[in-house]
């Protein structure tokens, strides 16, 4: 998916554009890495853990209307979920839901034949919107996990006792 929203920004950003240059090998690439964005997850159908993962995904109870009204509300605290939190839950949803009209709108782009000039402005139109809409939520992601990886880290370090390095604290037994 890094692949493709960075080829994305390549081909939309004119600053990009010209850094890269070539960009008949960027459409290319974009093109490819959007077409096979769903395989790995088809792939991953064989994996038993990955279907049963999907099914808790899939389901929406009441502890996860609490969780999500929890966060909705910045309430401190724990807060009840299963394996997926709520969250995640809408965030899988929706980036599949997005991988698939990402798909069908540029595959109405790419096969120019397929329907009239009016459909295929508002494939782009859509196409374009959704990508810039993906690539906000995955850089937000992108943040939101440095930041908290970045806690962990410093939480580690504050744990450890004086002068000890931070690798020892995994190196113990």
């Amino acid at each position: 998916m890094l692949l493709c929203i960075a080829s994305a920004a390549c081909l939309y950003v004119p600053g990009l554009a010209q850094l890269v240059g070539r960009r008949a090998l960027v459409v290319t690439v974009h093109e490819w890495s959007g077409l096979l964005l769903p395989l790995p997850l088809l792939v991953g159908l064989a994996s038993r853990a990955l279907r049963a993962d999907l099914r808790r995904l899939d389901r929406f109870g009441a502890q996860d209307r609490r969780w999500l009204r929890a966060a909705l509300r910045r309430e401190r605290g724990p807060r009840p979920q299963g394996k997926f939190n709520a969250g995640q839950k809408l965030y899988a949803a929706w980036i599949a839901g997005a991988v698939l009209v990402m798909l069908g709108t540029g595959l109405l782009m790419w096969f120019t034949g397929l329907a009239p000039l009016a459909v295929r402005t508002g494939a782009t139109f859509v196409h374009d919107w959704l990508a810039l809409a993906v690539g906000v939520v995955v850089a937000g992601h992108i943040a939101m996990a440095l930041r908290m990886w970045s806690r962990q880290s410093a939480a580690r370090q504050l744990q450890l006792p004086d002068g000890e390095p931070e690798f020892t604290d995994r190196t113990r037994s």
